[in-house]
């Protein structure tokens, strides 16, 4: 009886780090447990307004899928903007199938496939970025805050296999935190719920 308080805290405590382990949103499609691309493409990060992320999130990206070591080639976002190595220039092809991803929610096969045999990869990974900036909380806190929504696709079939969604913010009194740090800290536990 004497032991009950500490048993009922070491349990909260035990659930509340579990509930802040993961994301806030991941949700992976039933064929992604049978597909184990060994080659993924990165394509341009769509920044929005947040011009002074451009290039850098993409290689916090980039970095990140290869540090984790679980595909043989990571293509990165400058290649994919340039001429595909057969010598086509298929920028116009990745511009339209991320523009039809983003704004009606549709991942088109033929592109798809085309981005994915212009470069030798199995899967696509298209990332937006929803926020990078310094703010205030409703209680007058000063955050850093970056949001970002990923999504990774089959490039053969065009099929989403899993999309996350998620932020995270670090608090601040007088020295602010590099945004590139708070984008690491975020891009790397979004990988870590990726199917691979």
């Amino acid at each position: 009886m004497k032991n009950m308080p500490r048993c009922v805290v070491v349990v909260l405590l035990s659930l509340m780090l579990f509930g802040c382990s993961g994301i806030r949103y991941s949700e992976v499609a039933p064929e992604a447990k049978d597909f184990h691309p060994r080659q993924i493409g990165v394509l341009p990060v769509d920044v929005g307004s947040y011009e002074d992320a451009r290039g850098v999130i993409d290689r916090i990206v980039t970095d990140a899928l290869i540090d984790k070591g679980w595909f043989t080639s990571v293509i990165a976002v400058d290649a994919i903007t340039k001429k595909g190595p057969s010598g086509e220039d298929v920028s116009k092809v990745v511009s339209d199938y991320v523009v039809k991803l983003k704004t009606v929610s549709y991942s088109d096969p033929e592109m798809s496939k085309k981005i994915g045999e212009s470069f030798k990869v199995d899967a696509l990974l298209v990332v937006g970025l929803i926020y990078w900036n310094y703010t205030k909380t409703i209680e007058g806190d000063n955050i850093a805050k970056v949001e970002a929504e990923m999504k990774m696709t089959n490039a053969g079939t065009g099929q989403i296999l899993w999309k996350a969604h998620h932020h995270v913010t670090e608090e601040y009194m007088y020295f602010k935190p590099q945004l590139r740090n708070v984008a690491k800290n975020l891009i790397n536990k979004m990988i870590r719920e990726m199917p691979h």
